[in-house]
């Protein structure tokens, strides 16, 4: 179907990557709203796609191989061991992944957002309102806007999702990530080419390395625990945030990094506690799974339809492979009732799959975490198969392939 005019809300790696399917579909007007000012806050974090996740994007036209990454091979799980510096590996598993980092990677896909759409910095999206014939837009300040379909990019704490499923919103899961980025990438064990996965009772923590923007590299590293129960900050990660530095309670800075000084072997505990304050914040985690990705004249993509906790490493890999598929399904259609229809059977199943996954790797990673201690390859590998048990032969860690097995 051709023609028709579309509304983006959120313009971050899923709404540049939906308006970039509205395009390529046959929309005759597009308008991204992005509630930030300038650029989109980049915090550095990292990103990991899987080799063949990005072979199929890549061959959708949704990425490419300009954009800045640096190559991952290996995946070592590892617990402390005395003084040993990089502790003792426990498990060891192929890990053919890319890594970027956001805030190149969301460069690169704005800088494909076809100079035909509008993408309107600063602009809040308040409410939207669907009847009969659209939908209406209603901004922060300004009037009403009108349009055929809205496409709701505007992650877990999304407004078009309130107003299609209203009350639906992301639950805590009951644990952190406690997030950071290092210039120091000195003496990082196989020259960088392996994520580590440092293992303690109660959590773990992955570090990679990414690229840094410049030519250069950093350290990314996400540390997956519950926090202590301290006054005031539970009701806070109830409601969908995030906390980044100056927002930090004291107290739970210290719980995280006297963790990191008792469990993590002596190599990745000075990196982790070296790095800069400014650079590191706190991602509660948490899960979502709607009905139905489309209804009527509204419709949701990335982390707005379904939020699976990161465990997965496949968060951005399915916002844009949501888009691929809407772009497919509009491609298809011959009404917007088609379209939506033929979307959501695409991708609605493939999120809810995904959530249950990720929930079950959160549940053995950090909730239940078993005695690393007594692990070896032949137990590491019992545990890993157990946590992907049930799960459809096309899903697993690093996303859902769209090709057919």
């Amino acid at each position: 179907m051709r023609g028709g005019s579309v509304a983006v809300v959120g313009g971050s790696i899923a709404g540049c990557a939906a308006a970039l399917a509205a395009s390529r579909g046959g929309a005759e007007r597009i308008t991204v709203f992005e509630r930030a000012d300038a650029r989109l806050r980049d915090r550095g974090v990292g990103i990991g796609v899987h080799d063949a996740r990005y072979a199929e994007l890549r061959d959708a036209g949704y990425m490419a191989d300009e954009m800045p990454w640096a190559p991952l091979n290996r995946r070592v799980w590892s617990v402390r061991d005395g003084d040993a510096e990089h502790g003792r590996a426990i498990g060891t598993q192929p890990f053919p992944f890319r890594a970027y980092n956001w805030g190149s990677l969301w460069s690169e896909l704005r800088r494909r957002v076809p100079e035909t759409a509008t993408y309107r910095a600063g602009a809040k999206v308040e409410a939207v309102e669907q009847d009969a014939d659209g939908v209406t837009v209603r901004l922060a300040d300004g009037e009403p806007e009108r349009f055929d379909l809205v496409i709701g990019a505007d992650g877990y704490r999304s407004v078009v999702r309130e107003a299609m499923y209203p009350g639906t919103g992301a639950a805590y899961a009951g644990y952190i990530g406690w997030r950071g980025t290092s210039p120091d990438v000195s003496g990082l064990p196989s020259d960088g080419l392996d994520a580590h996965n440092i293992t303690f009772p109660g959590g773990h923590c992955m570090a990679y390395r990414i690229p840094d923007g410049s030519g250069g590299h950093r350290l990314n590293w996400v540390l997956y625990t519950a926090p202590p129960r301290i006054d005031g900050l539970h009701p806070d990660l109830r409601t969908p945030t995030s906390l980044p530095p100056g927002r930090l309670n004291a107290e739970l800075t210290e719980h995280l990094r006297a963790l990191v000084a008792e469990h993590f072997p002596p190599f990745w505990a000075a990196k982790l506690l070296s790095t800069p304050a400014e650079t590191t914040f706190i991602q509660p985690i948490y899960d979502l799974d709607v009905p139905r990705y489309a209804t009527d004249r509204m419709v949701l993509i990335g982390d707005a339809a379904s939020v699976a906790r990161p465990h997965l490493g496949a968060g951005s890999v399915k916002a844009l492979q949501d888009a691929t598929a809407l772009e497919a399904a509009w491609v298809a259609g011959e009404s917007w009732k088609e379209i939506l229809e033929g979307y959501h059977a695409a991708r609605g199943p493939v999120g809810t799959a995904m959530v249950g996954l990720a929930r079950r790797m959160g549940s053995a990673q950090v909730e239940e975490t078993p005695d690393w201690s007594a692990m070896g390859q032949a137990e590491f590998d019992a545990w890993w198969q157990e946590q992907n048990n049930g799960s459809d032969r096309r899903s697993g860690f690093g996303g859902h392939s769209l090709k057919s097995s």
